[in-house]
């Protein structure tokens, strides 16, 4: 696992062997399975020649065979309104999964290098609980460090080969990310009531960061709330809701899923648990969007027709495949509308190799239920209807790349199309945005925002299970 995770492979459990997801095949040398790891690939179905890579030692020489590898992460090339300065800036969207970093002449906003990287703390888990559980029982030194490191090499390959002394970095991530980059305590977050008395920008110096270049300003920017970071801010600038008349919503279909809902008067915001059906974690073939994910589905003359990153056979399945398999199965009358397999079978397979499971459909089921009632909640907390929205802006790299058709035919969304805008990477252009701006706009933003708790509302659970089904509630 140690050697491993720097090649790109993740570890959506956080190394604990409960998914199978880090599996590799002995191609040459011996790796020995202890009883409780036999167990372990004897209930995952796996054969003799396979190991987990979180429960094996390394004891010699090996070759193995590893499915995980080519993850495609968006960086952006938007184009923006902005007031000239002189200097250069980078630009950092610290994610959950991964990282992307800009260089910019802050005289033009030209995008002259970009950085990207997987995020190094998914050897302890590909979403955020799994690491707050780690930094519980070990600390949080290893979790900081990684990061920091990383983002400090990814500005050096940014500067390499350039005369340059930077004026800003910028960064912005979601509220854990930002605490285990400043080396905040993330106890506060792990526990209920999850809320933390470290929300505010942070600034630091190279030598707080031990990294070895000359910068002016480096900033985190201010969190929202407990799970709604400077991410969502930045999103929130570069949709300009922030200052429109009409209402807008912004849906964040990361690894956490992040909602926001308002106008100018005001912004109310939450989190949900979508991300680990939407970007595999949850699913039992479900994968990145990586060499080998089935990323599209459709239904032709012959069938499922699957499309696969990498033009191989299907290893797997990311979450846009995940959501047209969903609506073409609907479609098709293989599944029913409350999420059952009409054949009565436990699985319905979409290649030779990859199948949908019951409890991959329920995983489905939950995560776009999640969605679906944390936007009605916020829409009934500021006493609008659906029909009320202009502009529904989907964000982050998973979201640019879903069939927006087929997520309104399973019911995840109750919005017109015709109003629904992919914005890609959103944070990244926030901040980029950002850069430009001497301070105080982010202040102005984080006034008019309210973090709002959805399981606080006492008929919850009423709207979430009335969400489960792939039908509109009829409230």
């Amino acid at each position: 696992m140690d050697i491993l995770h720097e090649f790109g492979i993740e570890f959506p459990c956080g190394g604990k062997g409960t998914c199978g997801k880090c599996k590799v095949k002995i191609l040459q040398g011996t790796l020995l399975p202890g009883p409780d790891h036999l167990k372990r690939l004897e209930e995952l179905g796996l054969s003799g020649e396979w190991r987990l890579a979180c429960m094996s030692r390394v004891e010699e020489d090996l070759v193995l065979e590893v499915g995980q590898f080519g993850v495609l992460i968006q960086a952006d090339e938007t184009i923006f309104d902005f007031k000239a300065s002189e200097g250069h800036g980078v630009a950092v969207d610290l994610g959950t999964t991964s990282l992307v970093a800009q260089l910019l002449d802050l005289s033009s906003a030209k995008v002259l290098a970009v950085e990207t990287a997987l995020n190094p703390q998914r050897k302890f888990g590909s979403d955020l609980i799994s690491r707050l559980e780690h930094a519980l029982v070990h600390g949080s030194g290893e979790l900081t460090a990684l990061v920091r490191e990383e983002v400090g090499d990814m500005i050096q390959k940014l500067l390499k080969n350039r005369d340059i002394r930077l004026d800003r970095v910028l960064m912005v991530g979601n509220t854990v990310m930002q605490h285990f980059f400043a080396g905040a305590d993330t106890t506060s977050l792990s526990q209920y009531p999850f809320d933390s008395p470290d929300l505010g920008a942070r600034e630091f110096t190279p030598a707080d960061l031990d990294w070895n270049l000359e910068c002016d300003q480096i900033r985190f920017y201010p969190s929202i709330g407990s799970f709604v970071g400077s991410d969502i801010l930045a999103g929130i600038h570069a949709t300009g809701m922030w200052h429109k008349k009409e209402y807008s919503v912004l849906v964040d279909l990361g690894t956490n899923g992040e909602i926001v809902v308002g106008n100018r008067d005001g912004l109310l915001c939450a989190s949900t648990a979508a991300g680990p059906a939407f970007e595999g974690a949850a699913i039992s073939m479900g994968m990145l969007a990586t060499t080998g994910a089935i990323s599209s589905v459709e239904s032709g003359a012959k069938g499922i027709e699957c499309r696969v990153i990498g033009n191989i056979p299907a290893a797997g399945i990311c979450g846009s495949g995940l959501i047209d398999a969903v609506a073409v199965l609907l479609d098709r009358g293989e599944l029913g509308a409350f999420g059952e397999i009409l054949s009565g079978q436990q699985e319905l397979r979409l290649t030779e190799k990859v199948v949908l499971t019951q409890k991959d459909i329920q995983e489905f089921q939950l995560a776009k239920a999640a969605i679906d009632a944390g936007l009605y909640i916020l829409l009934r907390k500021l006493g609008i209807q659906y029909a009320d929205v202009s502009a529904i802006y989907i964000a982050g790299a998973f979201g640019n790349f879903i069939n927006l058709e087929n997520l309104l035919r399973t019911a995840s969304m109750n919005f017109a199309l015709d109003r629904f805008h992919k914005l890609g990477n959103s944070a990244l252009i926030g901040a980029k945005m950002f850069l430009f701006i001497e301070g105080g706009i982010e202040e102005e933003i984080l006034a008019l925002c309210s973090h709002h708790n959805l399981e606080s509302e006492k008929d919850f659970q009423d709207i979430f299970v009335d969400r489960l089904s792939f039908t509109l509630p009829s409230s």
